[in-house]
């Protein structure tokens, strides 16, 4: 499969292509980003791939499949409409997605007859974590979420905070339970709030990704916790990915649906 890689010359991006090269059904043709694309990795990992700034450029260029994108919001939506209208997939692990962005993206896919995936994480492990989730979701009335990313994330909660959390509400099929505070000394302290899951956002040098599930009862709690040491952590989910999106015809979110539920299109 022909695969464009936008985002290349981040971290995320970069591990990406050295990843996806080392898939024998796999061909990266072409690195995108606003920054330069570095040297070595073009050279190392994509030698013959196109190296562009632009999205639609590279696409005309080198006529993928699938695009690959680790941007950020305002970039990756733009990027998935210049993908689904030159019939090409988006495979997409930025957060930070209003659900209007969702929606629009969502029916240009289906106008297009063209499968557009995003998954808020791309860990495998951090999606059984979830599932987990939802499994204990409906014999724990009370939940907290901390999750731990890399000082340089710029959106806090983590959208893989944000999907568990709905996932749980959605699961229960009504709110967590809400512990009232009466008196605060420092704002903030009790985290954000969804529906009554409190999440809590750590920002640190040294960490990669990282979340924390803890569902309080009478006597005892229930802690379920997942650690991405390593951004390499990410490409099994993302070549799970690019190998089903093709089969699509419309925008699937969450790859607990590829791991876990019969998707189609």
């Amino acid at each position: 499969m022909r695969v464009v890689v936008c985002g290349a010359a981040g971290r995320v991006g970069r591990q990406m292509v050295e990843s996806l090269s080392q898939e024998a059904d796999m061909e990266v043709v072409g690195l995108v980003d606003v920054a330069a694309i570095p040297a070595d990795l073009a050279r190392s990992f994509a030698p013959s791939a196109v190296c562009s700034d632009d999205l639609a450029s590279a696409i005309d260029q080198s006529s993928p499949e699938v695009v690959v994108d680790f941007t950020v919001a305002a970039a990756a939506r733009e990027n998935m409409v210049a993908a689904i209208e030159r019939g090409v997939s988006p495979v997409v692990g930025t957060t930070g997605f209003s659900d209007d962005d969702i929606e629009t993206i969502s029916r240009k896919a289906r106008d297009a007859g063209v499968g557009a995936f995003i998954a808020p994480n791309f860990s495998i492990g951090a999606v059984v974590l979830m599932r987990l989730s939802e499994i204990a979701a409906s014999h724990f009335d009370h939940v907290e979420i901390i999750e731990l990313h890399h000082d340089g994330k710029v959106d806090a909660p983590s959208g893989t905070a944000l999907h568990t959390a709905r996932m749980i509400v959605e699961a229960r099929g009504e709110p967590a339970v809400d512990v009232a505070t009466e008196r605060f000394t420092l704002e903030g302290v009790r985290g954000g709030d969804y529906d009554g899951v409190k999440i809590h956002s750590v920002r640190l040098p040294g960490l990669v990704a990282h979340q924390e599930v803890v569902f309080g009862g009478v006597g005892q709690t229930l802690t379920l916790r997942h650690d991405s040491t390593s951004r390499e952590s990410f490409a099994p989910g993302v070549i799970i990915a690019i190998r089903r999106v093709r089969d699509l015809k419309e925008l699937v979110v969450g790859l607990d649906k590829l791991l876990f539920e019969s998707v189609s299109g």
